[in-house]
């Protein structure tokens, strides 16, 4: 996919399930689930062990599934992602160094950021979206409509604390999308092997989204 085609595809489906477990079997177990259930995008963190034979192991099996790396902290890292067959990069604060990179390789690229300094710096550096992180302990969707006052054309992505209780809220504050991980990939359900529990709540948030963006659409914010 271009990275047209990957931005259009992670705004198109408004989540991003944060893939941050403790082996690569829960790792892949948990993509697969997800992408069951209707999200075909994992971000895969830099924390799971073999992080990388993880995304190689997921873009060979299923072409369905959008993989990215997450938590990324090194250009090196990052180049190994890319050759696995990574389609976005994330970190979570403001690298410029990594964001040049995958500008250099055409390839999406969302760095972390919470200032509006941050926020602004990494969007004159030409980053596709803006992680704002970790959003919910500094004001959650309030924050997230405060930054959007002066940044109205900045895509932002809430990320870190959002839950079934916030995540509407997020996306009707003005959250492009929004970034999960254990409030959609539950440590219960990975360690009981209960797929079911990952898909259906990817499908819920999938839902609640959709009904955001659309109160959002009809103007009741």
């Amino acid at each position: 996919m271009t990275r047209e085609e990957v931005r259009a595809r992670i705004e198109e489906i408004g989540i991003i399930p944060a893939v941050r477990l403790s082996t690569a079997a829960d790792a892949l177990f948990a993509a697969e689930a997800v992408c069951e259930g209707a999200i075909p995008i994992v971000e895969v963190t830099m924390t799971v062990p073999g992080a990388i034979d993880v995304i190689r192991q997921l873009t060979r099996q299923n072409t369905g599934i959008l993989v990215g790396a997450g938590t990324l902290f090194h250009v090196e890292t990052a180049r190994r992602c890319l050759d696995a067959g990574a389609a976005f990069l994330t970190t979570p604060g403001l690298d410029l160094e990594i964001v040049n990179f995958a500008l250099g390789r055409e390839v999406v690229v969302f760095p972390g950021a919470l200032t509006p300094t941050e926020v602004m710096a990494a969007w004159k550096a030409g980053a596709d979206f803006i992680k704002v992180f970790p959003c919910f302990a500094n004001g959650g969707p309030a924050y997230i409509q405060a930054l959007k006052a002066p940044f109205s054309e900045v895509p932002l992505i809430a990320s870190g604390g959002v839950n079934q209780t916030n995540a509407m809220d997020f996306i009707r504050a003005g959250a492009v999308a929004l970034g999960i991980g254990r409030d959609l990939i539950h440590q219960d359900a990975i360690r009981r092997r209960e797929r079911g529990w990952i898909t259906e709540l990817s499908r819920r948030y999938l839902k609640m989204v959709a009904e955001a963006r659309r109160i959002q659409k009809e103007g009741r914010v």
